[in-house]
């Protein structure tokens, strides 16, 4: 996928409303075929970047993971993710959303490489999910003044979706063309542009 699309609209609708607009990840890393489907969308508003994903599956996420809450490793579990480049820098996020709404985030200077020891949350995230025991749904909201203080936000950004899935026999998917080899999704150079949309209707 040469470009990854973010809805923009003063008020986006919830993630029910929105499935027309869904994008589907229905191989994996190494092409073979997934069903169900994984499911992403991004959208933007005045003030947050707003990430949906969902799977009509059942999810083994990380048993610590509570709705809203920051938690580390929650890539040793199903999750949903999203990598987001700087336009004009090396510096990169990783952002992981667990089934059940429990998230992760870093900021990166380089490939794998932390701004710093310590990795504070993001402030004001706001992070939730359903869970049912044939599917689920998640939805983070990140404030775009954060964003944009460390990462220039705006249209000539890259981004790139992920999952993991299948738990504990992982599989990996991403929106991103993968690359030869194992999955690894910490590749900032190939990461997709971005395309805000301002025309579609809700």
């Amino acid at each position: 996928m040469s470009t990854i699309e973010i809805i923009n609209a003063e008020v986006l609708p919830k993630f029910e409303k929105l499935k027309t607009h869904h994008s589907s990840l229905s191989s994996d890393w190494f092409g073979q075929p997934l069903s169900p489907p994984a499911h992403y969308l991004f959208g933007m508003d005045r003030d947050h970047l707003h990430f949906f994903a969902s799977r009509n599956s059942h999810a083994v996420f990380h048993p610590k993971s509570r709705f809203g809450e920051f938690q580390a490793e929650l890539w040793k579990y199903d999750v949903a993710e999203f990598f987001l480049r700087a336009p004009d820098s090396n510096h990169y996020l990783e952002f992981n959303l667990a089934p059940n709404g429990g998230w992760w985030s870093c900021l990166f200077k380089e490939t794998l490489v932390p701004m710093g020891e310590n990795n504070p949350p993001i402030p004001g995230v706001i992070a939730s999910g359903e869970v049912a025991p044939d599917g689920w749904n998640a939805h983070a909201k990140i404030p775009l003044s954060f964003l944009n203080e460390h990462l220039d936000f705006g249209p000539d950004s890259m981004l790139n979706a992920t999952f993991i899935l299948n738990s504990p026999e992982q599989i990996f998917l991403t929106a991103g063309a993968p690359a030869p080899g194992k999955p690894n999704f910490h590749r900032p150079d190939d990461f997709p542009g971005v395309r805000i949309r301002s025309d579609v209707t809700l």
